[in-house]
């Protein structure tokens, strides 16, 4: 892969996670960003909300050891004000927090479950949705009831972002 095709397609990657910033509930203290992997979206989030000077703090949930100490490593070198959570989320129960973000974690109804049954609050949840999302929102809103804003990406023709509140299931 040429420097270029690599700088390119980390920018992509990183202006589609900035994307979130625009529904995220500055009025809690905590965002979520569930199985953080190498950081996006979360670290992007993070960089963004300490440069607005933002009080929310980012919670970031990352199962694997390895891309744990990458995340805690990359957070202290940017001085980000993250807490990073080496856990199973779906081992965990009452969650709290204000915003939840989800970026290539889970296929939505899998994600409407496990916020519904693990998190005791959150404000609401924000999912980038992909090739098959239209598909899987129709799928989801038979079986949950919530309200939902739909933002087209930036980055892809083929995907947007929805932003659900009033999470309930049928």
């Amino acid at each position: 892969i040429s420097r270029k095709n690599r700088d390119n397609f980390t920018q992509r990657h990183i202006i589609d996670c900035m994307q979130a910033i625009d529904f995220i509930d500055f009025n809690e203290k905590i965002c979520t960003d569930l199985g953080s992997g190498a950081g996006l979206p979360g670290i992007v989030i993070a960089i963004v909300l300490k440069g607005q000077k933002k009080k929310t703090k980012m919670s970031l949930f990352e199962k694997s050891h390895r891309k744990s100490d990458f995340l805690m490593e990359v957070s202290e070198k940017l001085k980000l004000d993250i807490k990073i959570y080496e856990k199973d989320l779906f081992k965990e129960k009452n969650l709290d927090s204000g915003s939840v973000v989800a970026r290539a974690f889970k296929p939505l109804p899998v994600i409407l479950e496990l916020v519904e049954k693990n998190f005791s609050h959150f404000s609401n949840l924000i999912v980038f949705m992909g090739k098959n999302g239209k598909q899987l929102l129709e799928y989801s809103i038979k079986k949950w009831d919530f309200e939902y804003k739909k933002s087209r990406s930036v980055t892809s023709k083929d995907s947007f972002l929805i932003n659900i509140k009033n999470l309930k299931k049928k």
